[in-house]
């Protein structure tokens, strides 16, 4: 099945203060084993009323990160699913190109990147043309939404509606996505050729 590989982010979006006051309770829950009660909320944040924190409190739930407890003093539960559950949206290919996206073929867990902006997403790689970079067939790849991109960055390109993943190089006053693999040619960067996203971290699970 094919689509805009951008419009299947299923992460609700948090104001900078709502991921502020969820990351100093997930913060909490993992430093202490104890979730923070509502004045220390207030208190860490130099909010006047707890009023005020039932007010993010209640957005966070609503948004599907927090569950909350009545009548406990500690009752706030990190949704651990919602928190760092990122959707793998398919394959890219680092080699030929092919069609970019398929189906969610599940989620990844990432604890050391739950505060990641909402556009990142990761795709498996098929293909062997970034073997040299590291990039390995079957690996996934975390990506943030962008579309422009610096020198010497691995991206993910759409060309049509394939999708590859290679550096963005310069050669003289044009552009090329470069393979790190001496078996493959560089693609010119020309109309038909649009950055989506460039690559964050590498990922490998061992069976």
């Amino acid at each position: 099945m094919g689509g805009n590989i951008m419009s299947m982010i299923p992460k609700p979006k948090l104001t900078k203060k709502q991921k502020e006051v969820l990351k100093f309770i997930y913060d909490k829950i993992k430093n202490t084993s104890l979730p923070p009660t509502i004045r220390e909320i207030a208190a860490n944040f130099g909010f006047s009323s707890t009023g005020t924190v039932r007010d993010y409190l209640r957005v966070l739930v609503n948004k599907g990160y927090l569950k909350i407890t009545s009548n406990k003093s500690r009752a706030i539960e990190i949704v651990r699913e919602a928190l760092y559950s990122f959707p793998i949206l398919g394959n890219v290919r680092a080699g030929l190109n092919s069609l970019a996206v398929e189906e969610i073929e599940g989620y990844l867990n990432l604890d050391s990147l739950i505060f990641s902006d909402e556009g990142t997403f990761v795709l498996r790689v098929k293909g062997d043309s970034m073997v040299d970079a590291g990039i390995l067939p079957d690996d996934l790849v975390l990506v943030r939404k962008q579309n422009i991109a610096r020198t010497g960055e691995t991206v993910v390109a759409m060309i049509g509606e394939d999708a590859t993943v290679k550096n963005l190089e310069k050669r003289g006053r044009h552009y090329f996505l470069e393979p790190a693999n001496p078996t493959y040619e560089p693609i010119p960067v020309n109309e038909d050729v649009s950055i989506v996203g460039k690559v964050i971290s590498v990922i490998r699970r061992f069976q």
